[in-house]
């Protein structure tokens, strides 16, 4: 074992002084090539504590050339996999990092690097360490590094914080992509690089196409959105889905996801844009495959009041089967704020019909006491989504259409204009009446 461990320490000497000869002459291929060797030398001889040494004590020679770096640290990392054991791996990878930190010419490199580690420290349950280990990389700023590698790398950030409910940086990360960016045609994009101009490598065979990456940037947005309940996000997200062309071309992939869409439609709050997506949901064909979501939204598209009974005990099941499907269970909390959209729909209904109905008439129509349905109508007025005044001494409740400044300004004038044609009527009545009366008293 001695003798073996001395004719290794040998070999390296002697490579070593050939790599300084080259060095020193400046020659790119000869140091590389003895760089590569001493690697090779290392590995084949299962010494990895002197691969170790002997990878930091080759980047720390002075002159080192870029060259001899790189392909040092590409040769060592095709023998991570190849490690006897967990920690030598950790080691290898670790020592690796630091020798590629601050190197520009080898920051793709490193974030591959770092990743390996991230997903080590995941599988053994440290997920706080990998995120902040992801974080550390900047990938955006790589201009040598693909495009989807880059997305793969800040999707992977994005999940890891979510993970450890980091929901802020999550957020901060996913910025970063533009949804834009999934849109854009790969056929088209390769141009012929310019002269100075970093060449874009391509990206690993383990990393996703540009329309799978899509579907992840999307799940995990959905995952955040989640979070705060932000129904009309989520339906946009599954919307975004949905039109992948792998997913709508298979019937078993769409319509798990045109469920999600349909429900979380229902879920979210009226506003314009919820209109929108409304009428453009119910003019899809595939929606007539599921015959029960398009009775659901052909209900809310009608301006009729909602019995919530009736609804729930039709719907009922057709909820409780989401967990089935894909994005899991609604929850509790989705339930009731279904109640609570049909109980703003119903108002809503009462509103384009009625410009004047009593609290108690109001109550009953909605299926509610005077105070929840007072609460209701109270909350809907301060979220700007009506117009209504209640006349509580009276128990009246008095609903006007929602009118914008050119409106006001108009109906001031034209009850200027209506009351200057009544003053002049009255002078043109006074005038007449005070010529008969002087005729008569000259007569």
């Amino acid at each position: 074992m001695d003798s073996n461990n001395t004719n290794l320490d040998a070999a390296i000497e002697s490579l070593l002084n050939v790599e300084k000869q080259m060095r020193l002459a400046g020659e790119v291929a000869g140091t590389r090539k003895a760089a590569i060797d001493i690697v090779e030398l290392c590995f084949k001889a299962g010494a990895w504590k002197t691969l170790n040494d002997q990878i930091v004590l080759l980047s720390k020679r002075r002159g080192q050339l870029k060259q001899a770096i790189t392909a040092m640290v590409q040769k060592a990392m095709e023998y991570i996999d190849l490690t006897p054991d967990m920690d030598t791996r950790i080691e290898l990878i670790k020592t690796l990092s630091s020798v590629s930190a601050g190197k520009i010419y080898v920051e793709i490199e490193r974030a591959r690097l770092i990743k390996r580690l991230a997903k080590i420290k995941e599988e053994q349950g440290q997920i706080d360490e990998a995120a902040d280990l992801m974080q550390e990389v900047a990938v955006e700023t790589f201009g040598s590094m693909a495009k989807t590698e880059k997305i793969a790398f800040i999707l992977e950030q994005v999940r890891l914080c979510l993970d450890r409910q980091d929901y802020v940086r999550a957020q901060i990360l996913s910025r970063k992509i533009s949804p834009r960016v999934f849109d854009a045609d790969p056929s088209k994009e390769k141009k012929k690089p310019k002269e100075g101009d970093n060449i874009v490598q391509d990206a690993p065979a383990d990393i996703p196409s540009l329309l799978e990456l899509k579907r992840i940037y999307y799940e995990l947005m959905i995952r955040y959105y989640s979070h705060n309940n932000d129904y009309l996000e989520i339906c946009r997200c599954y919307k975004a889905i949905y039109d992948i062309p792998s997913i709508k071309e298979d019937p078993a992939k769409w319509t798990p996801v045109l469920r999600k869409i349909c429900w979380y439609l229902v879920l979210a709050p009226h506003d314009p844009m919820q209109s929108s997506l409304l009428n453009a949901t119910l003019e899809d064909k595939n929606l007539s495959e599921i015959p029960n979501f398009r009775l659901l939204l052909k209900q809310l598209v009608t301006m009729e009041v909602i019995q919530w009974t009736s609804l729930w005990e039709f719907f009922k099941e057709e909820y409780e089967n989401e967990k089935n499907y894909l994005g899991g269970a609604l929850g509790d909390k989705a339930a009731e704020d279904l109640k609570l959209r049909i109980i703003e729909h119903n108002i809503l209904v009462v509103s384009k019909y009625y410009s004047r109905i009593t609290l108690k008439r109001l109550a009953d129509l909605l299926c509610l006491s005077l105070q929840e349905a007072e609460k209701h109508l109270s909350d809907m007025v301060n979220s700007k989504a009506l117009i209504a005044k209640i006349d509580r001494p009276m128990g009246v409740v008095s609903f006007r259409t929602a009118q914008d400044s050119n409106g006001i300004l108009n109906s001031w004038a034209t009850n200027l204009e209506k009351l200057l044609d009544l003053v002049e009527k009255s002078c043109h009545q006074i005038h007449k009446e005070t010529m008969i009366h002087k005729a008569v008293l000259k007569a």
